[in-house]
């Protein structure tokens, strides 16, 4: 458990920070849809909800990769 929190905790490659922002906007996007005080149709509250997952495995993906720096 140790290595993992070590892991996160160093740098991020470019592309990979650019796959978890994209996570982030749609888990944002997916989260304001499935918390509308309005009634939507209950398809996309599905699909909302199936970005909200995939936003959040991008994100936990995509922020374990680190950069690799060879001396």
């Amino acid at each position: 458990m140790n290595t993992v929190v070590k892991r996160m905790n160093q740098k991020t490659p470019k592309f990979f920070k650019k796959i978890r922002n994209i996570g982030l906007t749609l888990a944002a996007i997916s989260a304001s849809i499935i918390g509308a005080p309005v009634a939507l149709p209950a398809i996309l509250v599905k699909i909302a909800s199936y970005l909200a997952v995939a936003g959040i495995v991008a994100i936990t993906v995509s922020q374990a990769a680190v950069k690799n720096e060879r001396a």
